[in-house]
């Protein structure tokens, strides 16, 4: 019996049992089977919870990208391998087969390494959604070289800070990049980023927008021509399996950025295996995935989770709005997708735009539709559900986190019967608690409490980037034994999941978790503001939005209030990036403080929503009479 690919809901309950008393046997079985590995394993599984310290597929020796790629090319040389749709829709989309993949992550990996690149280096990838960035991801991980790709919406000392944390020796970026009918200047970027990151000996810039730009003399090099120089062969350094694969950042709660890293083999079997069965991948299926690959949806689940499956993916560069609303079902439509995969905040936008857009596609190819980044809503649900899936495409309402590597709690399409704003079951392997405040697990369904992992997983993060004790205070710490997810879930009478949110300082905006502490910092060192705190609260469209409550030094210069805030969001957009901007600014003389100083962002939160009814005990608040004046000043 083979257990790669679940069939009904009978055999899903039948290999959820099976992980879960015979972990080992089950993951070993599924990845000596559709897997190529240089060298088997002693042991599948090593780990003790107590210290965050987990081992998969010990001692076997593998690389991911002979299985993503060359494994593939005897049968399926020919077939798309990656469909890029460019920014602007009048510019051809490239269609890229398995032998072209092959040939250009071959060049690149050349290149990578007569720049001195080699096995264990950091590279720093700051790209658009254009071929080169998937190209470079698989180039690093077929020498062994360790990637960590930087969204390219953040800013110059966002980027910097995971430069220098990570110690990169090498950026890969662009002359520039589209985002509607806007190019940004990516390498002006880069260059600024760059004055304060000692480690970086090289920079390779790949054509994109043929904009002027700056080139360091000794250190920036164009990409294209070392390209054409390179040798279109290579071969696949041989790594142990939890050799890192990757670096990829997160907001913290508190601090700088957590470099999550992830390894290659685990990561590697637990990808592979979730996009097959979450999406009900068949051969000559489309996939399409709208997520950036700066994220962890785009690692998973645009490069290598398809690319394992030797599926074709599409790769896109631009926005759903542009040229109009119609661009994602236009694009649908276009390239016959089979899976659709975008965030509820891209649905809640279109959902308030005119039914036309879609109405005018019809859309027949679509057969799962999906959603990943934060809780669906209700009506969103509906909304997608009607009109883009036709009532025929099943919901996967996805579940997961960057530290989690892949999918964890979802519907497997045509066989888990879905219900509006659940995630419904986790997938085999994963062993889901529900915990109390006082670090008991709750029994039995219609509860809810901290949701916690309690038996690791193949895609499990395995540490943070020269800081284990972060990633053991962060994951295992708040209950001893157990992964603790950060996120507050229900469970209904029949044993679905539904995620009820961030129960930390951690706020969802538009699909991006914005930690609260470095964006307060950002306002903080703004020269009129004296101290800050921020919340999130519900926005229809992306949502939640950022509320910031400030306030100001005894100032006379800044009685401009309106300029004021302008100036405070600029400096978010500084320090940060343009995601973190805040909607509503309030300005107050004090806030809600404990006796100890600690802020009391739960009456915050509540304010932010427009909640007034029940603060709970203020008494304790070192000055209760700030809530009032604050309720009284609330935005609308």
């Amino acid at each position: 019996m083979s257990y790669f690919k679940i069939d009904s809901l009978e055999q899903y309950f039948k290999h959820y049992n099976k992980s879960i008393r015979e972990p080992r046997k089950f993951w070993g079985k599924i990845a000596e089977e559709n897997f190529t590995w240089y060298q088997y394993w002693d042991k599948v599984v090593d780990f003790n919870m107590a210290d965050a310290e987990v081992k998969w597929f010990v001692d076997a020796k593998v690389n991911i990208t002979k299985n993503c790629i060359d494994r593939h090319l005897a049968k399926k040389g020919e077939k798309t391998a990656i469909i890029f749709e460019p920014n602007d829709p009048s510019e051809e989309a490239l269609h890229i087969s398995y032998n072209e993949l092959y040939e250009r992550v071959s060049k690149m990996a050349n290149v990578l390494r007569e720049q001195g690149i080699s096995k264990g280096d950091r590279v720093c990838i700051y790209l658009p959604m254009i071929p080169e960035l998937a190209v470079s991801v698989l180039a690093c991980a077929r020498i062994g070289a360790i990637h960590s790709v930087v969204f390219a919406g953040f800013s110059a000392s966002a980027v910097a800070s995971r430069i220098n944390d990570s110690e990169c020796k090498m950026v890969i970026t662009s002359d520039g990049g589209y985002r509607g009918n806007k190019t940004i200047d990516l390498k002006g970027i880069i260059d600024d980023a760059l004055e304060n990151c000692p480690t970086v000996t090289s920079v390779l810039v790949a054509k994109r927008t043929n904009a002027e730009i700056k080139m360091k003399a000794g250190r920036d090099q164009w990409l294209a021509p070392l390209l054409d120089k390179a040798i279109n062969n290579s071969v696949a350094e041989i790594m142990d399996a939890e050799d890192p694969l990757f670096i990829l950042y997160t907001s913290g709660s508190t601090g700088k950025p957590k470099g999550m890293v992830h390894t290659t083999a685990g990561y590697m079997v637990y990808t592979a295996y979730t996009f097959k069965n979450v999406f009900n991948y068949e051969e000559n299926d489309i996939f399409w995935c709208t997520a950036d690959i700066g994220w962890i949806t785009g690692h998973s689940y645009i490069l290598y989770g398809p690319l394992l499956n030797g599926a074709t993916t599409v790769i896109f560069e631009g926005i759903p709005s542009y040229p109009d609303f119609s661009r994602f079902w236009e694009t649908i439509e276009k390239h016959k997708v089979t899976q659709f995969y975008t965030a509820p905040t891209a649905i809640r936008a279109l959902a308030k735009e005119n039914l036309s857009y879609v109405q005018k596609f019809p859309l027949k190819s679509l057969k799962v539709i999906g959603s990943v980044g934060e809780p669906i809503n209700e009506e969103a649900w509906h909304w997608y559900n009607d009109h883009v899936g036709g009532k025929r495409c099943p919901v996967v309402d996805t579940w997961w986190q960057t530290e989690t590597g892949g999918i964890m709690i979802a519907p497997l399409a045509f066989i888990t019967p879905t219900k509006p704003t659940y995630a419904t079951l986790p997938l085999p392997g994963i062993q889901p608690v529900l915990m109390d405040d006082k670090r008991n697990e709750i029994e039995g369904n219609q509860v809810d409490g901290s949701l916690c992992i309690k038996f690791p997983w193949p895609g499990i993060a395995r540490t943070i980037w020269g800081d284990h004790q972060r990633y053991k205070d962060t994951y295992f710490s708040a209950f001893p034994g157990k992964y603790f997810t950060g996120d507050g879930a229900l469970r209904d009478e029949v044993g679905y999941y539904r995620i009820t949110g961030r129960v930390d300082d951690v706020v969802i905006v538009s699909g991006h978790n914005l930690g609260t502490a470095p964006i307060e910092d950002a306002i903080n060192e703004h020269p009129a503001v004296a101290e800050s705190a921020i919340v999130g609260f519900p926005h229809d469209i992306k949502g939640n939005a950022l509320y910031g409550y400030v306030i100001l030094k005894e100032s006379g210069e800044y009685r401009d209030r309106d300029n004021l805030i302008k100036e405070i969001n600029q400096h978010v957009s500084d320090h940060i990036g343009p995601i973190a901007k805040l909607d509503k600014i309030q300005f107050v003389t004090g806030l809600p403080k404990t006796r100890s100083g600690k802020i009391m962002r739960r009456i915050l939160r509540k304010i932010a929503e427009g909640d007034y009814s029940n603060f709970g005990d203020i008494t304790t608040l070192l000055n209760p009479e700030i809530v009032d004046e604050i309720v009284k000043g609330k935005i609308v």
